[in-house]
């Protein structure tokens, strides 16, 4: 099936290509938190260099800001010179950089080496999406979508899982879990090959890049801002919610365990029905449906009591991968065939960039609000996001200016 464009979501299982892609994406969103058991030990152990305490809190966010940086980089270099091998060196180098924090000796080369990964990251983000988009169409590519949503969140929820054991034995060995990703090099080299639309388009304005969409870099910036919203928000659980909950008193650690582990499989296991959700609802019904999950999510966090907080991880982690697939199906259906390495690399940075801005945002919110006061806040926003998209989807004239350009797209792709 090298050079076959796949259309039918059913084929998807039968799809060599498929399995490795999805593959891929277990590595990238959660690659940050992995070592995140370990850093009360990485901390011990070089309690004796300056600045530990501040570089050791700054391992687990590092790659983001390399992500940041390069994602948008690479994108350019992979519809210049080739996705196949964008991936496979991405693969190599996150193998390779990760697992370097097991023998290297100070927290300023295990610094760099987290920089490292974080372009490999963005090397694999950006090459695995521009992949997706040049073999898939139609209903085949929209269940790569969920099914890309529903691989990240079951690759963060086994790899986190497995650091806090290993990092029972040695606060090193969870280094260890990057060396995994070696075993997807030969994958990739056998089953990726380099698509035909990008060796036809690759000085061309693209099949799809004429006078008649125009429009596509104005919607595709539309899109990763409010890509980088939606991530600012939602990442306010990762970073806050161990907080809060410890002001609740109680068994706090094992509690935030045990919720951001709600929040991560109820997301894989709704990416499982993005496609029928996305077939019933359209673009804007699932976003007017994810919005108002999330929001919903963050009131009952105002609510006390544990069956409240599990409720809210099950509607933040459901919403999230009910939206997120969203942004991508939709940029790629928009962009030129030989321009989706840059789009997935904007899109990328701007998930990103939502991360690095939340704690920026989220501390100083809940400063002067609470946390209470701030979930609200949060969950006002969503709530607005909501309102704007089931706009979209039933107002006749606002659905025809912003609905129709992708469903064109969508039909020709």
């Amino acid at each position: 099936m090298s050079g076959q464009i796949v259309s039918g979501s059913d084929a998807i299982w039968k799809d060599p290509r498929a399995i490795t892609l999805l593959l891929a994406a277990t590595l990238t969103i959660m690659a940050n938190a992995t070592i995140s058991p370990a850093l009360p030990g990485i901390e011990a152990e070089f309690s004796g260099s300056p600045n530990a305490a501040l570089l050791t809190r700054f391992l687990v966010p590092a790659p983001s800001l390399s992500v940041l940086i390069f994602a948008p980089v690479a994108g350019w270099l992979a519809d210049r010179y080739g996705r196949r091998w964008m991936l496979l060196l991405g693969v190599v180098l996150f193998a390779f950089s990760g697992v370097a924090g097991l023998m290297l000796p100070d927290l300023t080369s295990i610094m760099i080496s987290r920089l490292l990964l974080g372009v490999a990251v963005a090397m694999i983000m950006t090459a695995q999406t521009a992949l997706i988009g040049d073999y898939f169409v139609g209903d085949a590519r929209r269940s790569m979508m969920g099914l890309q949503t529903s691989a990240r969140n079951f690759g963060g929820l086994l790899f986190i899982t497995s650091a806090g054991w290993l990092a029972l034995i040695s606060s090193r060995l969870p280094f260890a879990i990057y060396g995994a990703a070696i075993i997807l090099a030969p994958l990739v080299w056998r089953h990726v090959t380099e698509p035909d639309p990008l060796r036809q388009n690759k000085h061309a304005a693209g099949p799809e890049g004429g006078t008649a969409h125009a429009r596509w870099r104005m919607l595709l910036a539309g899109l990763a801002l409010l890509q980088m919203i939606t991530s600012l928000v939602f990442f306010m659980m990762p970073t806050q919610l161990p907080f809060f909950l410890a002001a609740q008193g109680g068994d706090h650690a094992a509690k935030t365990g045990l919720m951001l582990g709600m929040l991560t499989l109820t997301g894989a296991m709704t990416g499982f029905f993005y496609l029928r959700i996305n077939r019933i609802l359209q673009e804007a019904g699932s976003y007017a449906l994810g919005y108002t999950l999330m929001a919903g999510g963050f009131l009952l966090l105002t609510i006390d009591g544990d069956l409240w907080h599990s409720l809210a991880m099950v509607a933040i982690g459901g919403g999230l991968a009910t939206v997120m697939p969203n942004f991508i199906a939709l940029a790629l259906a928009l962009s030129p065939a030989n321009r989706r390495g840059i789009v997935a690399g904007a899109l990328m940075a701007s998930v990103f960039l939502g991360q690095i801005l939340s704690p920026a945002v989220s501390i100083p919110g809940i400063a002067a609000l609470g946390f209470q006061g701030m979930f609200r806040a949060a969950a006002v926003l969503l709530a607005c996001l909501a309102l704007g998209a089931a706009m979209w989807a039933l107002i006749p004239r606002l659905n025809m200016i912003l609905v129709e350009p992708f469903r064109g797209l969508r039909r020709s792709r």
